[in-house]
């Protein structure tokens, strides 16, 4: 690809906020089906989209799908947490209002640059460190009044967090070796046949349950599975695509945008919206993020 065709800054933004409007219209399609359906089967359902649409896209475009042993072991590695990180933000959106899961799952950023400090032994300076403490108390703001009122799973999207936090760590170690979108739709024929080994397991409690299969009652319940599986993977498509045209210091500050989004979408589809002590550790959550987002675009135009 050339420079020209790399360098669209302007395009790259537009996709990264086509992906922040849409993804929360996926949370809340996981949100409506999770009393409904197992947990498994949204799992699969997301799978077979991120399979049937992505790998054919990869292959129209010429991209190399199996470029070695390393990426298809680490693509594995990347599958499994994905499927765990699902599992666990659709389990958190069965009890926690929309824009509170997004926002608690967004202190993956200072996961991401502690890790990065600790595992990769990347330099993270006083004020970073800084930056992510406060950040990690807005996220506790947020979790506090849910916390208060669920109990236990007000955490998950902390779990969330982490998970794709390694999640990320991993798809840094292959980026430079396989096609973005490559990477996706094999990340996604690696993650159904592990859905599928799943089936061996007892089916577990609940109402519905976690692992199984229900036949949609209607088709309307029909077409939300159908929806659920095309604005999740067209969701991470755009932000994909974004990346080839914008570097990621210009695009993180948009993705901030994805929790005023989930607010909005929660209001209108559950009448929900964060109180007080929320909106207060939201507010917090973003300005320590953006700070962050600055202080790496500055710190990388000074090399």
């Amino acid at each position: 690809m050339s420079h020209s065709q790399r360098d669209r800054p302007l395009l790259g933004i537009g996709l990264m906020l086509g992906f922040c409007l849409l993804i929360p219209f996926s949370d809340a399609l996981a949100k409506m089906l999770g009393d409904q359906f197992p947990l498994w089967q949204l799992i699969m359902v997301r799978f077979i989209a991120q399979s049937g649409l992505l790998l054919p896209l990869a292959l129209w475009r010429g991209a190399v799908i199996f470029p070695g042993v390393r990426v298809v072991r680490l693509a594995a590695l990347r599958s499994v947490l994905q499927i765990c990180g699902i599992a666990m933000m659709f389990s958190a959106l069965r009890f926690l209002p929309l824009a509170d899961a997004v926002a608690i799952a967004f202190v993956m950023p200072f996961i991401m640059l502690l890790l990065g400090h600790y595992v990769l032994g990347e330099e993270v300076g006083r004020r970073r460190m800084m930056a992510c403490t406060v950040g990690f108390v807005g996220t506790l703001m947020v979790v506090q009044p849910s916390f208060a009122a669920v109990g236990w799973p007000a955490l998950l999207p902390l779990g969330v967090a982490m998970i794709f936090a390694l999640f990320m760590l991993v798809t840094r170690q292959i980026a430079k070796e396989i096609d973005p979108i490559a990477l996706q739709g094999l990340g996604g024929i690696i993650g159904l046949p592990i859905l599928l080994a799943l089936l061996v397991l007892p089916e577990m409690g609940g109402n519905p349950p976690l692992i199984g299969w229900i036949a949609p009652p209607d088709q309307g319940a029909l077409w939300l599975l159908v929806a659920l599986g095309i604005t999740g993977s067209l969701g991470h498509l755009l932000m994909s695509w974004s990346l080839r045209y914008a570097p990621a210091s210009t695009l993180a500050p948009m993705q901030y945008l994805e929790i005023p989004m989930a607010a909005l979408v929660g209001l209108v589809f559950f009448a929900e919206f964060p109180n007080g002590l929320a909106l207060a550790g939201i507010a917090v959550t973003i300005a320590a993020g953006l700070y962050i987002v600055a202080r790496e675009r500055r710190l990388s135009r000074a090399d």
